[in-house]
């Protein structure tokens, strides 16, 4: 890894991660059957999913944080490339819109 390549905070991950975690915990109750408190009694106590906190390892949060470094990279400079070819000193979002789709399916 390039030591002057900009990084991607790890607290920054980790808390988007939080609260998407939080947000899908709240979905879950809010779309909660009724009866699946029988079910989660079945499985065995602090076994069910809504018992359990939701963590991410440093392992992990590092290799996310480091996939999102590339993809932004490579989103700029596909970016730059389309600004270029087109005569503009400036990325705008236009350009970004157009190399979005290919990019979403390389990654």
């Amino acid at each position: 890894m390039d030591d002057e390549a900009p990084t991607i905070e790890q607290d920054l991950i980790r808390a988007i991660f939080k609260h998407f975690w939080i947000k899908k915990a709240q979905e879950r109750e809010r779309n909660e059957f009724p009866n699946t408190d029988a079910l989660d009694s079945e499985v065995g106590a602090g076994t069910s999913k809504k018992n359990r906190p939701t963590s991410a390892n440093a392992n992990a949060l590092k290799l996310s944080c480091e996939l999102l470094r590339v993809f932004i990279t490579e989103a700029v400079q596909r970016a730059g490339t389309i600004a270029e070819a087109e005569g503009s000193t400036k990325i705008e979002p236009t350009h970004l819109e157009r190399i979005l789709p290919q990019l979403l399916l390389d990654f």
